[in-house]
């Protein structure tokens, strides 16, 4: 099983049917899968922002809710992390695609690539760092039973050596 099929099926295991993304090419390897699953409900955001904010009501209405995005449109998503989604005591898995690291070719990626670990410590989010395919599933779902079990969101960062280095 690839990175990819190993968070949909985790996502699957802890009933997270409600996906949210901002269309980005490298977790296109993950939400082309959910998309052809009818398990899930995909919806596309226009902003990291509003994909929070649709994870938050998702939530509220009983549905399991995760939200992916890049790493340059974290900084987008704030805001709504700090003032939503931590007070609720809201418990939504993002996953972001860092960008700015090994093999990077686009410097505008650079400066908020490096700055989303910081962020999320400001912010007193856990968080963790997927490399590679080695305890993929156990630290998958340890990630989700903190997230649910804490009910605060929780940073889960896919790199470039994770999925191949596709960062155009």
């Amino acid at each position: 099983m690839n990175w990819a099929e190993q968070i949909v099926k985790t996502l699957k295991d802890w009933d997270t049917s409600m996906i949210v993304y901002v269309p980005d090419i490298s977790i296109h390897q993950v939400t082309s899968l959910i998309d052809a699953d009818p398990f899930f409900r995909l919806v596309s955001a226009t902003r990291e922002e509003e994909a929070i904010g649709i994870a938050v009501g998702a939530y509220a209405t009983g549905k399991n809710t995760a939200v992916f995005m890049q790493s340059s449109g974290f900084g987008n998503s704030i805001n709504a992390l700090a003032s939503l989604c931590i007070p609720a005591r809201t418990p939504v898995p993002i996953f972001i695609n860092l960008r700015g690291g090994l093999g990077e070719f686009n410097i505008a990626q650079v400066p908020m690539g490096r700055a989303v670990i910081p962020i999320l410590d400001q912010l007193g989010l856990p968080h963790y760092t997927l490399e590679d395919d080695d305890n993929m599933e156990r630290s998958l779902d340890g990630a989700m039973k903190l997230c649910y079990a804490n009910r605060q969101p929780l940073g889960i960062c896919l790199t470039t050596a994770l999925h191949g280095g596709k960062v155009a």
